[in-house]
């Protein structure tokens, strides 16, 4: 088992290792989860939460994973459904749920 990142909360600790687990199949485990509470008690900075891969042999696939996540598509783009304009990484109107241009449909 090793230590992939930290995280600055619980929730995204916990984001990207359910996002490791379904789009990568790597098996992950989220440490020092509520350890915030002790803060003060210890140095900042070992309150973290931290993302771990359970199997050493995933640690640099997990790591390119992460990184491509981390940086998703900034896109600007016209809704043909409702004509709102949509900024960000999202394939789907916010607006009417109407999918991108061009996007591929997901099951």
């Amino acid at each position: 088992m090793k230590r992939l990142t930290t995280a600055p909360n619980v929730a995204l600790a916990t984001l990207w290792a359910e996002l490791l687990q379904h789009q990568g199949g790597i098996h992950t485990s989220v440490q020092r989860a509520y350890a915030s509470g002790i803060a003060g008690e210890i140095p900042p900075d070992q309150a973290l939460p931290e993302v771990w891969v359970l199997d050493d042999n995933q640690l640099e696939p997990a790591r390119r994973l992460l990184a491509e996540l981390r940086e998703l598509p900034h896109r600007h783009w016209l809704c043909h459904g409702c004509g709102e304009t949509v900024d960000g990484p999202f394939e789907e109107c916010w607006n009417c749920g109407a999918a991108m241009p061009g996007a591929v449909a997901r099951a």
